[in-house]
């Protein structure tokens, strides 16, 4: 396994008494697309950890692979201006997350920031996560995605 994806397994079963099944795929599932095709799945069931500067903070927003996130919608739920809604530089998210675009986990990151949640993921009994890599992901049920993510569910989807 690679490291970065053990690491993401120990530190949430440390973190959240989560004992995780990662699978990595080595033709990569860099998007949910190639996602969906290497689990078998529909691209609905892909969660993606999307995050977003908004103003002078960072925030995870855990979207179905099937959607968009709205930088409106964001901008709309923390009250600030459209223009300072935007997707974070690969470095800032290696930085304040610990991980890297592509294979950012919806938890286990390093700085403690809010976690947004679609509602749409609730629509099947298992989606699909990265896990600490493009190329490697875990399956968890949504109800215990949003409980252990402390995520607040908000629509913030085009």
């Amino acid at each position: 396994m690679h490291p970065s994806a053990e690491r993401f397994a120990q530190r949430a079963r440390d973190e959240y008494d989560l004992d995780i099944e990662v699978t990595e795929f080595p033709a990569g599932t860099k998007t949910a697309d190639d996602a969906a095709d290497a689990v078998g799945c529909e691209v609905a069931q892909i969660v993606k950890s999307i995050v977003m500067r908004v103003g002078d903070d960072l925030v995870v927003a855990l979207t179905s692979g099937e959607n968009r996130v709205s930088e409106q919608r964001l901008a709309d739920h923390f009250d600030v201006d459209p223009s300072d809604v935007e997707p974070a530089s690969p470095a800032v998210v290696k930085d304040a997350l610990g991980w890297s675009i592509g294979g950012v986990p919806p938890v286990c990151h390093d700085e403690e920031i809010p976690v947004l949640f679609d509602e749409t993921l609730s629509a099947d009994e298992t989606v699909w996560a990265a896990a600490g890599t493009p190329d490697a992901v875990f399956p968890i049920a949504p109800d215990v995605l949003l409980d252990v993510s402390g995520a607040s569910v908000v629509d913030v989807t085009e």
